[in-house]
Parts: C-alpha cells; structure tokens; sequence
C-alpha cells in the first residue's frame, strides 16, 4: 500500500467542524437578541429612547430568525428554547418595560407607573413559561407572544419621539402597558409565523416582503404602528368574531359547520 495515500485520508474533521458550526448558529443570533435587550436598556438610561425602540425591533427579527434557522438545519434543542426564552424576558420583557416606565409613565404617579411596568415583565415572563409547557402542541399563540407586546411599546416610541409629558398621556401610557399585560397571560388566540412559507405563490410574497421593507425605510414610524396595533387588535377581534357566531349559532340564525378542535 502506497504511505502517500494513508496520509491524504483524513479529509474528515472539516465536515465535522462544519455540522458544529451549523448547530451553534441559532444561538448565535440569540445571542445578537440578548444584545439588543441590553443597548435598548442602556439607551433608555442615556435618554436614547428611538435607539433603544429600534434595538428592541431587530431583536424581534432577531428572535424569528433563530427560531427558524433551528427548524431549517434541524439543530432544535432544549438548550435552545430555555436561551431563546432567557432572551425573550431580557429583549421583549425588561427592556420595554423599562422603555414604557421612563419615557411614557414619569408624569403618573410613581407607584402606579413602577407597578405598570412590573405587571408587563411578570405576565411577559408567564407568557414565555406557558409557551415553554405548550411548545409545539399548537399551530397558533395563547395569548399575545411577548416579542409582540414589547414590539408594541418600541413602535409607540419610535412613532411619538419625545417623551410623555402630559397626564393625559401618561395614563394612556398606562393602560396600554396593563393591556399588553393583560393580553400576553389571556387565553386569546394569535395567529404564528411560525410555518409560514414561500409555498407555490412564493413570487407575490416576496414582492411583499420586498414592500414590507421599503415602507419600513420610508415610512417606519406609521408602518410599525399599525403592524404592531393591528396584531395586537387581531386576537382581540378574533375574539369576539368567534363569540358572535356562536351566539348566532345558539339562536339557530347560523347552521353549525362540522370542523375538529382547534
């Protein structure tokens, strides 16, 4: 047997560097998410409220990437999950509760504005522990993803700018922030992302995708908004769609249509 050969053997350490590489690749950008929590909070403290808005929406891209890149190369862990969730409470749970208690609630009263802020983080930090007993049980969220409701509150100050200054505001402030809270630990059903894809008419959603994009670079502030208000206003009218038609039902003014749970 020719040496020359025996040493050109060992091609196989590559492939095995590469499926590490790709495994690790999730949490690399949950990391970028926790990165993002962390700026948006020390923004909020320099008064960089519109930079600390705009960190909390690429950790929300952020957070949808990882997930979707572990589906795509298989690489779902435990390990995963439980980081992607410490994240979560970080980006969508601390940060934007924080953002909401010194650029929204400082002309409320202090108790009122600290327990506002508190209620968004313990039912954001709920919200992630439910989804973590229910993951992968449903196609649909229960109650509003916390990526949404701190999306929420980042769109509101990327549109207003300044600070709240007025009581008026500040109390709206404040019930939007329990709201949010409110919504995240209901049992109200939101729609996930989570298996969408290109499918056969893959050519029209990326011509929306490609819209989506210019009217964020255009128009961020009243494109966020309203993505933000109209996800959050979706499960609310959902909602109550599915309770008139029941009661239509009851009253025999609807047939019943014969569909399984869910």
């Amino acid at each position: 047997m020719n040496p020359s050969v025996l040493e050109e053997e060992p091609p196989s350490p590559p492939r095995r560097r590469l499926g590490r590489s790709v495994f690790i690749l999730p949490s690399i950008f949950t990391v970028g998410n926790i990165f993002c929590g962390f700026y948006a909070l020390i923004a909020t403290m320099h008064q960089q409220y519109d930079a600390a808005a705009q960190a909390i929406g690429i950790a929300i891209v952020l957070d949808m990437l990882d997930g979707r890149i572990a589906r795509m190369t298989n690489t779902a862990t435990g390990f995963g999950l439980q980081l992607d969730s410490l994240a979560d409470v970080i980006s969508f749970g601390v940060a934007p509760s924080v953002l909401a208690l010194v650029w929204g609630l400082s002309s409320v009263h202090s108790r009122l504005a600290w327990i506002a802020a508190f209620t968004f983080t313990i039912c954001g930090a709920m919200r992630l522990a439910r989804f973590n007993v229910q993951a992968g049980q449903f196609k649909h969220f229960v109650g509003l993803p916390i990526p949404a409701g701190g999306g929420a509150v980042a769109a509101i100050v990327h549109f207003f700018g300044e600070p709240v200054a007025g009581p008026v505001g500040g109390a709206a402030m404040t019930a939007v922030v329990f709201g949010l809270a409110l919504l995240m630990v209901s049992t109200i059903r939101y729609s996930s992302l989570k298996y969408l894809t290109l499918g056969r008419k893959s050519h029209l959603t990326v011509l929306l995708l490609a819209l989506f994009v210019a009217l964020v670079y255009y128009y961020s502030r009243w494109t966020l908004l309203i993505i933000a208000a109209a996800y959050v206003a979706s499960g609310l009218l959902a909602r109550v769609y599915a309770l008139f038609r029941r009661r239509r039902v009851e009253e025999g003014l609807e047939p019943a249509r014969m569909h399984g749970p869910g």
